[in-house]
């Protein structure tokens, strides 16, 4: 538990330590919005994740103040490494009364395991570095075999609740979109969502695939360039733009019907499709898409290792593998296609077959006495632009 402590005097108004404008959101993803360079994050995340880590780390803040513990010692977590390698100060397990001693905007100073607000003390934590990350992950690991019963027990209780969903697809609305015969690209704001989309560029252009945006997704497929053609998720973290740009959106909602993302859709002029079922909006992107015909489905940004599993959590880890388990040999993962895709016609290939149309050209022409006057004249004509040209530039 974090240590309540004493108000104190600053030392020395001057004392070096790290200085900036605070960002103060219990949610991570909602604080990275509005979270800027040489910022102060100040978020309550307990087990940070790998995702939201990146997330930060791409708004370089000036340092990160965590109310929970960033390593709880359920499993090793990958966020707070990829923090304290990218040289990031991370202030842990401050104690929850920091959301609400801190208010956005104050100009804040962090010294060592303190959070200084003018010439006082508000928080004091533990200064994460490298190898105090190391031996919390390596105590981490000792739990892992408590995870995996978790785990397993959740996939009983999740198939107990979806059994009909999962096996006969009961439950899977109507869409206008056509997935029938296509690929379908699902994308999520994941592991290497960014590079992976990069490497996928030729087997979009040359297949054309249903490009499927689950919330934050949608997004980064049209940062790419790309129109999503359906919107998946809860509506938490998708932009007004998106849900405007045309795309048939599909609303995750809860089992019991409740769908709090379905009234700012309705808001935006958008009469949204309606999908309850219980686990993860990545897992009803692959559903509806299994579901509604597509012969391949290729996930940017999913869930795919293990290890990547846990550090989803263990409320979402269930759905996710049993949902994998049910599309099958349809799912390839974004890395997959692109090591293994190649373009039909290279452009070497193109050069070559062009040269060589060309050189059969000029051979048929140069066999008929007609062609031969042709390319002479065509040739005199060419030394006659040639002189103009290099008279001009003369």
């Amino acid at each position: 538990m974090p240590l309540k402590i004493p108000r104190q005097r600053a030392r020395d108004p001057e004392t070096p330590g790290v200085r900036g404008i605070v960002r103060v959101d219990a949610r991570t993803k909602n604080l990275t919005k509005r979270l800027r360079p040489g910022e102060i994050a100040v978020i309550d995340h307990q087990d940070i994740d790998k995702v939201s880590a990146e997330a930060l780390l791409a708004c370089r803040p000036a340092a990160v103040v965590n109310a929970s513990p960033s390593i709880s010692g359920r499993y090793p977590n990958l966020g707070p490494e990829i923090l304290v390698e990218a040289g990031i100060p991370l202030i842990d397990n401050v104690g929850r009364d920091v959301m609400h001693d801190l208010h956005e905007g104050q100009q804040v100073r962090i010294e060592g395991d303190e959070v200084w607000l003018g010439d006082e003390v508000v928080a004091k934590g533990q200064a994460f570095d490298t190898e105090l990350v190391h031996s919390s992950m390596e105590e981490a690991r000792a739990g892992l075999a408590v995870q995996l019963e978790a785990f397993a027990a959740n996939t009983m209780e999740f198939l107990r609740r979806e059994r009909e969903l999962l096996l006969d697809g009961v439950g899977v609305p109507d869409i206008r979109t056509q997935l029938e015969g296509r690929h379908a690209l699902i994308v999520v704001r994941g592991y290497h969502y960014k590079e992976d989309l990069k490497t996928l560029r030729s087997y979009i252009r040359e297949y054309r695939p249903v490009l499927i945006g689950v919330d934050g997704g949608a997004d980064a497929l049209i940062e790419e360039g790309l129109r999503p053609d359906l919107i998946v998720g809860d509506m938490d973290s998708v932009s007004d733009a998106a849900l405007r740009s045309g795309a048939e959106i599909v609303v995750h909602a809860y089992r019991d019907g409740n769908a709090p993302g379905l009234e700012r859709v309705r808001r935006l002029g958008v009469e949204p499709v309606v999908f309850p079922a219980t686990g993860t909006s990545e897992d009803v992107a692959m559903l509806l898409a299994d579901d509604k015909g597509a012969t391949l489905i290729v996930a940017v940004g999913t869930h795919a290792t293990l290890v990547e599993f846990l550090d989803k959590g263990r409320s979402g880890m269930a759905s996710t593998f049993l949902t994998r388990l049910r599309v099958g040999g349809k799912l390839v993962d974004a890395k997959g296609v692109s090591r293994l895709y190649r373009s039909r016609i290279s452009n070497l290939t193109l050069i070559f077959m062009l040269l060589v149309g060309l050189s059969a050209l000029f051979a048929a022409l140069w066999s008929t006495t007609g062609g031969r006057a042709f390319l002479q004249v065509l040739g005199a004509r060419w030394d006659d632009l040639w002189s103009f040209v290099v008279g001009i530039v003369t």
